[in-house]
């Protein structure tokens, strides 16, 4: 009679993609949009959607001449994040959501991640706006999530590369890891491994930006929005540990 396995000896399954819920939903749901806006509406339906949902800047230079006039601003700053232009957009930009949400997920919660990815595309929506002002061609349709994943990328600055932090578990005494400390906005600057991915980073944006004059070329990406994305996400994580620090006061 052959002894049966022991449950407890065999591997734990991990999940393969191991992401936050709220990451997944995210992702799920521009997915969802996409693939439900490209099946379902025409030409005209797909307009449609794109000029109540997209960012429209000129609305605050001339919202007469559009649907709605200026009242659509009200959510389009958030909105125009779960549209995109083609599958490749959607594809690139949800990579980067799985990889830089997931740990300001695990870090902050799906409140947390909510707070920085709309505050985020808001965020970039109106640098983007800023941007036109100064720009000969003032019109522009902002569509995407690259506000909003640009300030998780941010805000993940804020501590990714920082090191553990080590305390003792009240119960067993035994060592345990607490998490990463939150960098100061000069720390971030000072850590080399920061420091170079957010040179890197914003050289390439402003490389694309400056793509016409280099290259003879324009290419169609907002930069402008990745660039006020970032810089909202690297500012949010403050405000989420001074409230987090108010919740554990007695």
């Amino acid at each position: 009679m052959s002894d049966s396995p022991d449950p407890s000896s065999e591997p734990r399954r991990e999940p393969i993609f191991n992401v936050p819920g709220i990451v997944a939903v995210l992702v799920g749901l521009m997915w969802a949009i996409h693939v439900a806006a490209d099946l379902v509406l025409d030409e005209y339906g797909l307009g449609n959607l794109r000029i109540w949902f997209a960012f429209i800047p000129d609305r605050f230079f001339s919202a007469s001449q559009w649907p709605g006039g200026a009242l659509p601003l009200v959510w389009t700053g958030f909105t125009h994040a779960f549209l995109h232009v083609d599958y490749m957009h959607l594809a690139i930009n949800t990579a980067w959501l799985a990889i830089f949400g997931t740990p300001v997920g695990r870090r902050y919660g799906a409140a947390g991640v909510l707070i920085v990815f709309l505050l985020g595309a808001l965020a970039g929506a109106l640098v983007q706006t800023l941007a036109l002002t100064f720009s000969v061609n003032q019109f522009a349709v902002l569509l995407g999530a690259s506000g909003g994943v640009s300030a998780l990328t941010g805000a993940a600055m804020r501590f990714i590369f920082e090191p553990v932090i080590w305390g003792r578990n009240p119960e067993t005494d035994e060592p345990m890891p607490l998490g990463r400390r939150t960098a100061t906005l000069s720390g971030v600057f000072r850590n080399p491994r920061s420091r170079v991915f957010i040179i890197f980073w914003m050289g390439l944006n402003l490389l694309i930006g400056f793509a016409p004059m280099i290259l003879g070329a324009s290419i169609a990406v907002a930069w402008e929005a990745h660039i006020g994305g970032f810089l909202a996400g690297l500012l949010l994580p403050s405000a989420l540990d001074a409230v987090a620090r108010r919740r554990q006061r007695p």
